[in-house]
């Protein structure tokens, strides 16, 4: 099978990913194997590709799945050769420990990443144990639903987070895959909220699309909003959104972090931090870790009820390294995509 394997730590300007041949994985006894057809593009393979998250490598990269069971191993009982499904960032998880036992499968110490600690989605096959693979609603095309699976489903995750309630304000800091998700599920779920978007400065593209998805008021970070926020989420790679973000939200607001890492710490930023203006008064801070399967169960049928409709712009497997350099410009309107077939 063709795969586009990272071998070493590199900036992705190098381009780092390269197109190889690799034998077809073989499912084991609870395992499916899946023909990939499309497969995500996501801030963490960028992460990965970079250092700041330390995969395991060799490693396909890529954990916003969606093709066909192929392959099933013997012991295999949820799916049928043909079903259509989709493959999250959750890999695996113990099952046992305390986190697990409660639901949090994301904070389980031997959690593995989809694409970090076992293989991904930037290839034509995968295979993945029956437990953490999911139905695809047929309202979607296999391109439409590659960006639920993670930006969809981790940007649920941190909505759940926000606390948001009907008729509060709620920010949002980037507006890329997941952003673009989280606003249609919040105007679903919350139809008198307002939502008040935050890009960076000159992402025009940016910012008329969270127009047309019923954003109430865009503007760059660093701007003044009309109103405070009662809560935020910040999908960004980088500092200054968590301190501009705090600056406005309003008293016993929420900030939830929705990234796995951010880039070199901005020490500019950071000095800027004040405990009385940022934090005081009690404001949080709260980070979203992974995801768990109950996430991505919970989030498909409500993506198909709502409906969402992902922006998506596809590419080739051969433009993977393209695509991510795209991603680390901003240049990306909505979620990418590699498609496969």
């Amino acid at each position: 099978m063709r795969a586009q394997i990272l071998k070493e730590i590199s900036p992705i300007e190098s381009r780092p990913l390269k197109l190889l041949d690799l034998p077809t994985p073989q499912p084991k006894a609870r395992e499916i194997l899946v023909k990939i057809s499309a497969c995500g593009v996501c801030h963490t393979e960028l992460d990965e590709i970079e250092g700041r998250l330390k995969p395991r490598l060799p490693i396909v990269l890529g954990h916003e799945i969606v093709g066909k069971v192929e392959g099933l191993g013997v012991r295999v009982t949820k799916f049928k050769i043909g079903d259509r499904v989709g493959i999250a960032w959750i890999h695996s998880a113990c099952g046992k420990c305390r986190f697990c036992q409660e639901g949090k499968e994301n904070l389980c110490p031997e959690f593995e990443g989809t694409g970090c600690q076992a293989n991904g989605g930037y290839a034509e096959y995968t295979v993945v144990s029956e437990d953490f693979a999911y139905l695809i609603p047929d309202r979607f095309t296999d391109s439409q639903a590659a960006p639920l699976l993670c930006a969809g489903a981790i940007g649920f995750r941190a909505l759940k987070l926000s606390t948001l309630e009907d008729g509060q304000i709620l920010g949002l800091f980037g507006f890329g895959a997941s952003a673009h998700i989280v606003i249609q599920v919040a105007k679903y779920k919350y139809p008198n909220c307002k939502v008040f978007v935050f890009t960076r400065p000159g992402q025009k593209e940016h910012q008329d699309l969270a127009k047309k998805l019923g954003a109430d008021w865009t503007g760059a970070t660093g701007e003044i909003p009309p109103a405070k926020l009662d809560c935020a989420i910040d999908f960004t790679p980088v500092w200054r959104p968590i301190v501009e973000a705090l600056r406005v939200l309003e008293k016993g607001g929420r900030l939830v972090i929705n990234a796995i890492r951010k880039e070199e710490i901005d020490k500019d930023s950071l000095l800027e931090f004040d405990y009385s203006a940022h934090l005081w008064q009690e404001k949080e801070i709260m980070s979203v870790a992974n995801i768990t399967r109950k996430d991505a169960q919970g989030f498909l049928p409500l993506a198909a009820e709502i409906p969402i409709v992902p922006e998506v712009q596809a590419f080739k497997l051969e433009e993977a390294n393209e695509t991510l350099v795209l991603l680390k410009q901003g240049k990306i309107k909505g979620a990418a995509v590699l498609k496969l077939y």
